[in-house]
């Protein structure tokens, strides 16, 4: 296992882009201890020391001792205050009166614009055009008059090249999300305060990754305090970027990614963060979208606790490690709790999926009278439960057959099973869509 080689030197541009060529690092930066704990004095005061809190739903159902880092009651509700604010409270007084840039759609923006209202630091915060009303009038809420917000960029690559465009021009100060040592050693005061609370030795410690800098701060600090910990870095499935690199060696930008887990849908790692990761964590587990839905709404109904999908990941990856950690003590951070409520029909649709309880075929139907009637009575069954949940269907003249969407219900995930070989029997020949979310995405 790699360890923080703790008697290197680094020096880092802070403003450096999201990378977009592919590049090898050899040589692994330092996170000095004495640096962190400076950043959480410049914090003191100025963000919450969050709940390190023992959970008895997971304990119980992992045989574990599992706490929970509660970032989602952070004072914007999610980490990012802390790299935000350590890095702009270290600024020069020049570089404070040119203001700071940044780009983002969510937490980033809100901690980079509650820092310049603390700071009184002027500071230009870009969204991508669609960004939800509710988002931006929460980065306006923090930042009350010392920003402005601007809107553009069809996509959050337009948006972060407007930004760093905009900053060249003004010589101002850009605020990057994740690849920076200022913002890396504000996210390792996450860190210090779980070791300071935690009542026993820590076994495991799961933490979300999206560009790499919550993983890297608190990597840094869990390998030179409690070394023994094994770090597992976790990423969502449709977006494993930086579980891409380490396994490749390479840090280059993904093709395509699934951005529901939007928190921590990152393309392309930073260097900093990338170097840092590799040579830190354990390990880098891929959770899928759907495991991420179905713990976000049980963690709401059973515990009360609210989360976004980014900051679920950390709980999410406890099923796949639940004979590792039986009898273990075990950390997981959550990282926040900013989600917007009209996604919840999107994320119960997602959960049940993942359960196996709905399901959706385009299903071929002869057009002659009776065809739903037949479908309806051999090949769903009565008092099973099956329910019909969706049904489109436009007849064709002059056609024998015609397809139709039918979603299905059903109360226990095998019953799919049936229902499948009973539409083979009848005649209704059908492809299975589950797997196809852009094509879900337009009917569902």
């Amino acid at each position: 296992m790699l360890r923080l080689r703790l008697c290197m030197t680094f020096t880092f541009i802070a403003d450096n882009l999201f990378p977009m060529e592919s590049d090898t690092l050899t040589s692994a930066p330092t996170v000095r201890l004495e640096n962190v704990e400076r950043a959480a004095r410049t914090l003191d005061g100025v963000i919450y020391n969050t709940l390190l809190q023992h959970n008895l739903g997971l304990s119980e159902a992992y045989g574990a001792q599992v706490y929970l880092k509660r970032e989602d009651l952070q004072v914007v509700r999610s980490y990012k205050i802390r790299g935000a604010y350590n890095k702009m409270a270290g600024l020069s007084r020049e570089q404070q009166q040119r203001a700071v840039v940044c780009a983002s759609a969510g937490n980033h923006a809100q901690g980079v614009a509650y820092a310049c209202q603390l700071l009184g630091i002027r500071g230009h915060i870009f969204m991508p055009a669609q960004t939800p009303a509710q988002k931006v009038n929460k980065v306006r809420l923090f930042g009350k008059d010392q920003v402005e917000v601007v809107l553009t960029g069809a996509t959050f690559d337009d948006t972060y090249q407007a930004a760093k465009d905009f900053c060249n021009q003004r010589g101002s100060t850009f605020v990057h999300p994740f690849d920076d040592l200022a913002i890396v050693e504000g996210q390792a005061t996450v860190g210090l305060e779980i070791l300071r609370d935690a009542p026993a030795s820590i076994d495991y410690c799961f933490m979300p990754i999206g560009g790499g800098g919550l993983a890297s701060g608190v990597g840094s600090v869990f390998r030179q305090l409690s070394p023994h910990t094994k770090l597992i870095g976790v990423q969502p499935l449709g977006a494993p970027s930086m579980q891409r690199a380490i396994q490749t060696g390479l840090r280059q930008p993904l093709e395509h990614i699934e951005s529901f887990v939007d928190g921590a849908a990152v393309k392309c790692p930073g260097e900093l963060t990338f170097e840092l990761c590799r040579e830190l964590l354990d390990e880098v587990a891929l959770v899928p979208e759907g495991q991420v839905c179905e713990d976000l709404l049980k963690m709401y109904n059973e515990e009360g606790i609210v989360l976004e999908p980014a900051g679920t990941l950390s709980i999410s990856a406890l099923h796949q490690y639940a004979d590792q950690i039986r009898g273990k003590t075990v950390v997981c951070v959550l990282s926040g709790s900013n989600n917007d409520i009209t996604r919840m029909e999107d994320i119960k649709e997602r959960a049940m999926r993942h359960q196996g309880r709905k399901h959706y075929f385009l299903v071929t139907f002869n057009q002659k009278p009776g065809a739903l009637r037949r479908f309806v009575n051999h090949v769903l069954r009565e008092g099973e439960g099956d329910d019909i949940i969706q049904f489109q269907y436009i007849k064709k003249n002059n056609k024998e057959k015609g397809p139709v969407f039918i979603g299905l219900e059903v109360q226990r995930p095998h019953d799919i099973e049936g229902i499948q070989l009973r539409m083979a029997a009848e005649g209704f020949g059908y492809e299975y869509l589950n797997g196809k979310q852009d094509f879900l995405s337009l009917l569902v």
